[in-house]
């Protein structure tokens, strides 16, 4: 079957759902995780932009985030949201356990799921269950995977309710208690996760597109960091201040967007976190020694 013809068949079917599924399709999975081969998994944050998660991970698990790392040697609940780089290690053999991915949006009407302690820059993400409450999270997610099995038309308002559970479930209880390791070793995760955070607003790839973080203070929210740590951190590992590397990449993004899109500088400004047209030309100026219009003139074909 040639690729038209399949995806006209794929809209044909999706065209016959209940309203509720086709919107809600897309915007909430549930996976477990398989022990793979070997004694460490290194797992990375979901690849896919504006995606929160939900994880319950069996096991001696190690979390890193900002210049934090937390270790838990049985099971443990652990909440992302999209805008916090982190990175999860299981240490050992007989891992297990389940993770659930959704939208900002599969909340639409039913609240913010932002709000929650658990998805906050600067709350701990990662809660140590004991046997019993591992044994509840774990029935949660076993009958997330057969909810979303079934053919009931309203499945996604009961994933929503399991998702509530789980959330519900860690507000009741203590979150792990930090531990700081190797200073280095927090310095280099502090630099490459800044990096990330910094690198997952671009490309932009409509007028309609912001970047949210522009500030250092901004990115030092959401890192859960001193911004003077983050500062401090940037500086040794690229002998660049955060002030620094944010207008390099602003300045990068601005020069090919001028250079490649027909938008006027005003949308560019605004999508690059530009309040004010003026601002923008300034900054431009200062960091490319041209104002954009010449440089958009200078580089026409």
């Amino acid at each position: 079957m040639e690729k038209s013809q399949h995806a006209e068949l794929q809209q044909t079917r999706l065209n016959w759902l209940p309203e509720n599924l086709k919107r809600d399709i897309g915007q909430f999975n549930v996976f477990p995780l398989k022990d793979p081969d070997g004694p460490v998994i290194n797992c990375q944050p979901y690849d896919r932009k504006g995606y929160y998660k939900i994880s319950i991970l069996n096991g001696h698990t190690r979390l890193y985030y900002a210049d934090k790392s937390l270790e838990v040697k049985e099971s443990a609940l652990l909440f992302t949201n999209p805008n916090v780089p982190y990175a999860w290690e299981h240490v050992g053999e007989n891992q297990s356990g389940y993770f659930c991915v959704f939208t900002e949006t599969f909340f639409d009407h039913f609240g913010h799921i932002k709000d929650y302690p658990v998805f906050k820059p600067g709350s701990s993400p990662l809660f140590e269950l004991s046997p019993v409450q591992a044994e509840h999270v774990t029935t949660i997610f076993g009958e997330m995977l057969r909810e979303i099995a079934s053919d009931y038309t309203y499945k996604y308002d009961v994933l929503r309710g399991q998702v509530m559970d789980l959330i519900h479930s860690a507000l009741k209880m203590q979150p792990a208690v930090g531990q700081q390791y190797n200073a280095s070793n927090g310095t280099l995760r502090v630099a490459s996760m800044f990096t990330e955070l910094l690198e997952r607003q671009f490309p932009i790839e409509s007028p309609m597109q912001r970047m949210h973080f522009r500030y250092p203070a901004e990115f030092a929210e959401q890192l859960s960091v001193h911004v003077n740590s983050l500062n401090r951190a940037l500086k040794e590992i690229t002998g660049k201040t955060t002030s620094q590397l944010i207008a390099e990449r602003i300045t990068q993004e601005a020069r090919g967007l001028l250079k490649n899109t027909d938008w006027n500088i005003s949308e560019i400004a605004w999508s690059l976190g530009f309040e004010e047209l003026p601002h923008f030309i300034n900054f431009f100026k200062k960091n490319e020694h041209l104002t954009p219009k010449s440089f958009r003139r200078t580089n026409e074909v």
